[in-house]
């Protein structure tokens, strides 16, 4: 099987990145974040573990669809994927709009998690229309 590559730019004469090594990558700052989080009193830290579990599901399930026993199946794991994805963004674009953690310390998360689901929505895109995994 296929592995899934995200390219970082849109340009053929960028290097792809592996969307697994990136998800892996997102899930890790995550933790982190959290740490912080967990560090806080308040609804910050129950906002966390919503954030933890979002944020490093987007790994887990890209992880499993590089093991997926069909196309259907790749296909699933990477639309829960996006999901986990999508809900990771709203939950840190919450985190700074609230004050709750600073905007400057949270942007290149956001950042990242909109790239991450725009990634994976190309990903299940481009799978559906290649016919291979």
């Amino acid at each position: 099987m296929k592995k899934a590559e995200a390219n970082s730019g849109g340009s053929k004469n960028v290097p792809s990145r592996d969307i697994v090594e990136r998800t892996f990558e997102f899930a890790v700052r995550i933790v982190q974040l959290c740490g912080k989080l967990d560090e806080r009193p308040g609804v910050g830290r129950v906002m966390m573990s919503q954030i933890l579990r979002a944020g490093t599901s987007v790994a887990s399930n890209v992880e499993e669809a590089q093991a997926a026993q069909s196309k259907a199946d790749f296909n699933s794991k990477m639309n829960i994927a996006l999901k986990v994805a999508r809900e990771a963004h709203l939950r840190l674009r919450l985190l700074a709009t609230a004050n709750i953690f600073s905007d400057e310390q949270l942007q290149p998360l956001i950042q990242e998690a909109d790239e991450i689901h725009r990634v994976i929505g190309a990903i299940i895109v481009s799978s559906k229309r290649s016919g291979e995994v």
